[in-house]
């Protein structure tokens, strides 16, 4: 949810398609500026994402080692994907995700945080669930392990040696970071989580 309520005067006044991919499109938009004059901005458009800090009964996250092209290396990550399902709830995307990338189900989710990965020039949301009451589950009907998914690592770690790494700089996936140390927060303080069907 962006904070549209206090209103503003930045207007589209014209917006060109450059690219339209499989995942992402991007959009060249022109916006009057409220100062007078325009701007133009280049905009990645993004189904979004969920991520899950998957956190076990000895208080331990699952961490995904995977392949990652853009950054030319491997990423400590959550289990996480994204959302292309047509109509398929968050939540729910986040539960067959956990199934697929660690063959893991949960007893009791919380939605921990939501946020905008890259809001300079893309509108990808990303939903920070944690899952607790850990157990087995079996690999979805039709899901099939491929590309860089064949070569991921999974570990599980302990959620403060988890925060450690990530003022380490050897965690550096936003979702990781963020979701991460939502949780120490969560187990620390307690704070009140927004219902786990919010977005």
């Amino acid at each position: 949810m962006t904070d549209a309520a206090d209103g503003h005067d930045y207007r589209v006044v014209a917006s060109e398609p450059v690219y339209d991919g499989r995942i992402i499109s991007l959009r060249r938009d022109t916006v009057a500026m409220p100062g007078g004059g325009d701007s133009v901005r280049e905009v990645v458009s993004h189904p979004g994402a969920v991520a899950v800090i998957a956190l076990d009964d000895d208080g331990r996250v699952v961490l995904l080692r995977q392949y990652r092209h853009p950054v030319g290396g491997y990423l400590w990550e959550l289990p996480a994907g994204l959302r292309d399902a047509d109509g398929e709830p968050p939540l729910e995307t986040a539960k067959r995700e956990l199934a697929e990338e660690v063959l893991l189900a949960a007893e009791r989710w919380s939605l921990l945080t939501t946020t905008y990965s890259t809001a300079g020039f893309c509108d990808e949301m990303v939903l920070v669930y944690l899952a607790e009451g850990l157990h087995d589950a079996a690999l979805p009907d039709g899901f099939v392990v491929e590309n860089e998914e064949l070569d991921m690592t999974i570990e599980r770690v302990p959620l403060a040696d988890a925060v450690q790494r990530v003022f380490d700089g050897d965690i550096r996936s936003a979702a990781a970071v963020v979701g991460i140390l939502a949780a120490a927060q969560v187990r620390a303080t307690g704070p009140r989580l927004r219902d786990v069907s919010a977005t």
